[in-house]
């Protein structure tokens, strides 16, 4: 159950960016298929983050040392800008348009968002 209310969150923070930033958009009219949607593309990005995340880590430590962290916000745009070519690629009707303002931005705001959601929601562990 805990990870259906996680799946939700972010599928939420995904559509909060959808309409904050203008550079993110959710092409569709009908609301079924723009939760779904959302849900798919909060699935690839949690997949996305679950996978590479940790390698780029690893691979990029040096980065994430000289740059304290900040490295972190550029490589979260990135995988946000994967995850739009990938629903693209899924024929989903999400899409960031440019790495700068919207993919890490886009990012920053999902992640922000999410935190936020997962603290009011809480935490039965």
């Amino acid at each position: 159950m805990g990870l259906l209310i996680r799946l939700a969150i972010s599928a939420l923070a995904l559509w909060i960016a959808t309409i904050l930033i203008p550079g993110i958009t959710l092409s569709t009219d009908s609301v079924p298929k723009a939760i779904v949607t959302l849900v798919i593309v909060a699935v690839i990005f949690g997949l996305i983050n679950a996978f590479l995340r940790p390698i780029i880590k690893t691979v990029g430590c040096a980065f994430y040392v000289f740059t304290l962290g900040l490295v972190a916000i550029v490589v979260n745009g990135a995988l946000f800008l994967l995850t739009s070519w990938i629903a693209g690629e899924l024929e989903l009707p999400f899409h960031v348009d440019d790495f700068w303002p919207s993919a890490v931005v886009g990012a920053l705001l999902v992640g922000i968002a999410s935190w936020v959601l997962n603290a009011l929601v809480g935490d039965k562990d």
